[in-house]
């Protein structure tokens, strides 16, 4: 087990996180998609968090994160929500009509604990974009 510590502290928090895109704009979302996962990193830092496991969709974002136990799950996705949108907004503002600050991302998020089951969890993170993939291949063929 890597626990991490604090001055009177032993730690090990993580967490499975999901969010996604205002209106899922998966036009406006593919267009940032590099940039964003370095400045998702950046942003967790600065929370003195650690994106061990991320994966970015169309429309949602999988993140497994380390965060210590000085900040609430809240905090530090707030943050990350929060600055990534306004940096989103300054960087491409001019460039695509959807892409202001406030609006980028939807209300809330999921969140789930890790514990013991993190191989798990960072299996089902690297799987989802073949998941994703095939129900979209399935939908076309269906027409829908």
């Amino acid at each position: 087990m890597d626990n991490k510590s604090l001055s009177h502290t032993k730690w090990e928090c993580k967490y499975h996180i999901v969010f996604i895109p205002k209106y899922r704009k998966k036009k406006m979302y593919g267009a940032i998609r590099k940039d964003l996962g370095e400045e998702l990193h950046r942003l967790a830092g600065q929370k003195e968090s650690k994106i061990l496991e991320g994966h970015m969709l169309n429309d949602h974002i999988h993140i497994l994160i380390e965060i210590p136990p000085k900040y609430s799950v809240a905090q530090v996705v707030g943050y990350i929500k929060g600055k990534s949108a306004l940096y989103i907004a300054r960087r491409y503002g001019e460039r695509q009509r959807y892409f202001t600050g406030q609006h980028m991302w939807a209300r809330g998020y999921f969140v789930s604990t890790v514990g013991l089951d993190e191989e798990v969890i960072r299996k089902y993170i690297r799987e989802q974009e073949n998941d994703d993939l095939r129900q979209d291949e399935l939908q076309e063929q269906l027409g829908l």
